[in-house]
């Protein structure tokens, strides 16, 4: 399971809406290669579902995940960081065994 904190949740909702998108968007998160650590988290809005995509819905918020990144996320939580260091989401994943300083990107 995905799950979204209140953060992630105010700040995803206020995106949609900024961005002029329907209830029909969902965020996709996935994993791909690259990144310092090896693997780097993906993260964006659609509305398209693909063939092996995984849906969770927490606090609200529905989350996609394709089949392989499944692997790498499962107990992921998805947070929202607006302090001074550094804005934007954040993935807490107890399943990386190494982070880079910034957070983009591990290795399990």
């Amino acid at each position: 399971m995905i799950t979204v904190s209140e953060n992630a949740k105010s700040e995803v909702t206020k995106l949609l809406g900024m961005e002029g998108r329907g209830p029909q968007h969902f965020v996709r998160v996935g994993v791909k290669g690259g990144g310092c650590s090896g693997l780097m988290y993906d993260l964006t809005f659609d509305d398209q579902m693909k063939d092996g995509d995984k849906v969770f819905e927490d606090n609200g918020v529905k989350v996609v995940v394709d089949k392989k990144s499944l692997l790498y996320l499962l107990g992921t939580t998805l947070d929202f960081s607006g302090g001074l260091n550094g804005k934007g989401f954040q993935f807490v994943n107890p399943n990386a065994s190494r982070t880079c300083g910034c957070g983009e990107s591990f290795s399990i």
